[in-house]
């Protein structure tokens, strides 16, 4: 029996990216993990093994902070050394060389990992107890979840159970030749694996009952990266193939082939039968809750995709189960990045900081500023100016700057997430300015590139600034009280005069507000 003060289940890059924090800290911290070393899951996915996650190395700054905005794949550490850009030049790089970045990674800083160590069941009673294949078990009074999404997520069709999922499909384009073969799903792994069948099949469908989302139209990266879009044009320069916007009715197998009914979303009404070689289910992931025993087995959400959590990343039933990395995403869904590497490390960063102040007795980092109103726009410009972290979490993260009715000086927190605030993670503060870097009016089903722009020097209509751009708001308790909007700059270099003048004047007036002046 293994006891320790945090046990941390999985040793995937947010497993890794905790314990080097608890590490750092000298905290009593385990991780465990089934695989034989780190990053398990990148050993098998992606299946055709390219990474489409950015790794730009030349950027023409020196600053590593800054430099972390186009670099996707690094975890965050002290130690430049430890960077990713030092294990592939590629901007799309190898799933093996990130899984030997990993392994490099947990033994550089002597992390406290335990391989091979399948968790088999995990009980409460008092502490968390979990019993693992080795024979070995391990307790701790709180437990940190940062197994990933390793099941795959099959929509419920009639038939569904029939047709082969992303996850063991066959890769040997052999099987597919001069076949008809379906897709579900309009993911990266549904166009990935349409585009490994492009020289092969005979005809290749890709359904579901949504429109393709493009990620340089909604800003979030799980949607189809331009990467792997050449099907798209194979579809509308009519090589046989088609994307199709249908509700699946039923998947039937009628001897070696499948009949698919679809009942089509623009031809309303519309209900057709197609026949298939070959069905693929290319419809995500979700969570496997297996493992816990029913009295600390916790709530799911969205299709039962996810752990259902609190604004601290703690199960909403299971009190001191935290949840980190991909799982993270519940609390943003599909509207900024905790489902990938770039979005929750940072993530993982304040979760450490919600332990700390929790378990620890050390509260969230703050510094603190002079109440006038250039130090605080100061500090503003110094951090938008910088920062990667409300770069990449733009609209979850968040800088915040507290405010003294009584005209003493100002906290700033940094990169908090924005609802652990609305929440009174922070403690109870009367009124605060909440920083934060957002994208404006292409944000959504607007085509980005047609959109006019906000002209340079019209600062007074800063707000319909479209490309990523700080917005910094007043809050009085947790009601809205005002907002401006910094004007958009091309390099996201927000330091000229039309930037920090009508920044200072509207924060002149707000703590002239705030402290009754």
């Amino acid at each position: 029996m293994v006891n320790c003060e945090y046990l941390i289940l999985g040793a995937g890059p947010a497993g890794l990216q905790l314990g080097y924090y608890l590490h750092k800290a000298n905290r009593d911290y385990r991780i465990l993990d089934a695989g034989g070393g780190p990053g398990r899951f990148f050993t098998r996915f992606p299946r055709h093994r390219t990474l489409i996650s950015s790794n730009k190395v030349y950027t023409g700054y020196t600053d590593p902070e800054v430099n972390l905005r186009w670099d996707w794949n690094s975890l965050l550490s002290d130690s430049e050394e430890a960077l990713f850009k030092r294990y592939s030049g590629r901007y799309f790089p190898a799933a093996d060389d990130f899984v030997r970045y990993l392994e490099d990674f947990a033994a550089r800083f002597q992390l406290r990992a335990h391989y091979a160590a399948q968790v088999e069941l995990v009980r409460r009673n008092g502490q968390f107890c979990v019993t693992t294949g080795t024979g070995v078990s391990f307790t701790s009074p709180r437990l940190i979840v940062a197994t990933g999404v390793s099941l795959p997520y099959l929509p419920a069709i009639p038939g569904i159970e029939n047709v082969q999922p992303y996850t063991t499909m066959s890769l040997d384009v052999s099987q597919f030749r001069n076949k008809r073969v379906l897709i579900v799903g309009k993911g990266n792994s549904a166009f990935e694996t349409a585009e490994h069948l492009l020289e092969s099949a005979a005809v290749i469908h890709l359904a579901s009952p949504n429109s393709v989302r493009m990620a340089w139209q909604s800003h979030y990266v799980g949607h189809l990266r331009a990467v792997n879009n050449n099907f798209l044009d194979t579809y509308q320069l009519k090589s046989q193939n088609a994307v199709i916007d249908a509700v699946i009715e039923e998947i039937r197998k009628e001897g070696e082939k499948f009949v698919i009914r679809f009942r089509y979303k623009r031809a309303v009404g519309e209900v057709e039968e197609l026949v298939y070689d070959h069905v693929l289910a290319c419809t995500g992931f979700r969570f496997d809750s297996s493992i816990f025993a029913e009295e600390c087995r916790p709530a799911l959400a969205i299709n039962g995709r996810f752990p259902l959590q609190t604004s601290a990343w703690e199960s909403s039933n299971a009190q001191d189960m935290y949840f980190a990395g991909t799982l993270m995403q519940m609390r943003d869904f599909k509207k900024s990045q905790s489902g990938f590497i770039h979005g929750f490390r940072y993530n993982v960063h304040a979760l450490f900081h919600i332990l700390n102040a929790r378990y620890e007795g050390i509260p969230w980092p703050r510094r603190t500023i002079a109440p006038d109103h250039e130090s605080i726009a100061e500090a503003i410009i110094g951090r938008i100016n910088r920062t990667s972290a409300l770069w990449q979490q733009f609209g979850f993260l968040g800088d915040f700057v507290m405010l003294d009715s009584s005209g003493g000086p100002a906290q700033y927190f940094e990169q908090v997430p924005i609802d652990y605030v609305r929440d009174g993670g922070l403690g109870d503060y009367s009124e605060y300015l909440q920083i934060t870097l957002e994208y404006g009016l292409a944000h959504g089903d607007a085509d980005p590139f047609r959109l006019d722009r906000v002209r340079g020097e019209d600062v007074d209509h800063a707000e319909l600034s479209n490309f990523l751009h700080p917005v910094v708001r007043r809050y009085v308790g947790n009601k809205f009280a005002a907002e401006h909007h910094v004007i958009e700059n091309l390099f996201g270099e927000w330091k000229g005069p039309e930037h920090v003048k009508p920044l200072q004047a509207f924060i002149a007036k707000q703590c002239a507000v705030a402290i009754g002046v």
